[in-house]
């Protein structure tokens, strides 16, 4: 038996938030077909383009994608993703929460700016990213999925989903290191991840609009392949056209307290 949890927009397709597929074998991609046919003419068909499908808690794109295998026993967590937003911000709907990500221009002393973001605007998670350590906004999506995802478990690494997703981003399971390694470094760009409801969130852009915010496009690969010491060969392994985006969510994904 396989089991398929169904998160965010997904329950609403299926009216409910767990199925059991009386088969010892299949791939995502043939679940994704069952699910589909499952669903009445009544209710939203799942967009297959736009869900993070995770097996067993990895991210499927870190395997083979909709061709990974699954057997008995297995948990198959379906994501929907809504994408929006504009020119100077991105804004996503991850599970049930709504993730704004604005890039800004380095500043004197960042650690007091989100200090301050953060006392301003308490109905909101923040956290704010080195830039460098961003590859591009399905990365972001990636990593901050897999939080939001262990929040709802109740398996974060840290009590607090800012560290949690900092942590992730850096790769680490140590708080020193993930700040050392992805946190705010003054004069540097940064990467704003702010979690919460929409008008909350509208509120904040308007507040940095500004700062003249940028979208958060793709980085610097080579900074990254060269910090986390990818090789080329592990590249090559990767069986998808973002191989390096897939090794990045990979070691996010396998991080646990």
């Amino acid at each position: 038996m396989i089991t398929v949890r169904l998160l965010g927009g997904a329950k609403k397709s299926l009216s409910t938030d767990k199925l059991e597929i009386q088969k010892d074998s299949s791939t995502v991609a043939e679940v994704i077909d069952f699910l589909q046919q499952s669903i009445t003419k009544d209710k939203p068909k799942l967009d297959a383009k736009n869900i993070l499908v995770a097996i067993n808690g990895i991210d499927s794109s870190t395997l083979q994608g909709f061709e990974t295998k699954l057997k008995a026993g297995d948990v198959v967590s379906i994501i929907p993703v809504i994408h929006g937003g504009g020119k100077r911000m991105t804004r996503i709907r991850i599970l049930n929460s709504m993730v704004e990500l604005m890039k800004m221009k380095g500043i004197e002393d960042p650690v007091a700016f989100l200090d301050d973001l953060r006392q301003k605007h308490q109905d909101l998670a923040i956290q704010a990213i080195d830039s460098r350590y961003v590859l591009n906004t399905d990365h972001a999506k990636k990593i901050i999925s897999i939080s939001l995802a262990a929040k709802a478990s109740g398996t974060m690494l840290s009590n607090k989903l800012e560290t949690d997703i900092l942590m992730r981003f850096a790769c680490t399971k140590q708080i020193g290191e993930a700040i050392k390694k992805a946190g705010l470094q003054r004069g540097k760009d940064f990467v704003i991840i702010a979690i919460g409801k929409a008008l909350s969130l509208q509120r904040l852009f308007s507040e940095l609009s500004h700062l003249e915010p940028k979208p958060v496009s793709k980085n610097d690969s080579s900074f990254l392949i060269k910090k986390f010491s990818i090789s080329k060969r592990q590249l090559q392994a990767v069986m998808s056209p973002t191989p390096l985006e897939d090794l990045l969510t990979e070691k996010a994904a396998v991080l646990f307290r």
